[in-house]
């Protein structure tokens, strides 16, 4: 098995793990254009547990986001990508606007999104709470976005 899973098989994967005693962190995001920002998150997703998992959204979830423009890369690409870092365990994408039910899903020990949230602000607060999953709020790299590479190429 690869690093890009589906959804059935990280639950297994994450079952079957967390019975022997190894950990899981989770995040979720675009990652259209990556860069360094991307990258340093990434680094500290994983170094919060043994083993990370990327929820990647497909390229149907970033248009709802995103709008009719993105993404620049598709999502077999982005997730190829994604699994060339060392820091990054597993791949798995989601249809929906929101990681919350394949989150509910997953129950990880650790979920970790920018800290530009805060619990309160937090669109899978309920689940985290209801379900025990740790959260960790991580610092954004200044300056350096998807956007921002964007707008540097348009202008």
């Amino acid at each position: 098995m690869g690093k890009i899973v589906t959804q059935e098989e990280i639950e297994r994967i994450v079952r079957e793990g967390q019975v022997q005693g190894k950990t899981y962190s989770a995040t979720n995001g675009c990652f259209d254009i990556l860069h360094v920002g991307h990258v340093r998150y990434l680094q500290k997703t994983k170094s919060l547990a043994d083993y990370s998992i990327v929820m990647l959204n497909s390229d149907s979830s970033v248009k709802l986001i995103k709008g009719d423009s993105r993404p620049i890369n598709n999502e077999n690409d982005r997730a190829e990508i994604l699994t060339a870092l060392s820091c990054v365990d597993y791949v798995v994408l989601f249809k929906e606007k929101s990681p919350a039910e394949l989150l509910e899903k997953i129950k990880p020990d650790i979920y970790t999104k920018g800290a530009d949230y805060t619990l309160e602000t937090l669109p899978e607060r309920d689940i985290v709470k209801r379900a025990g999953i740790k959260v960790e709020f991580i610092e954004f790299v200044q300056g350096k976005s998807t956007t921002n590479i964007i707008n540097k190429i348009n202008s």
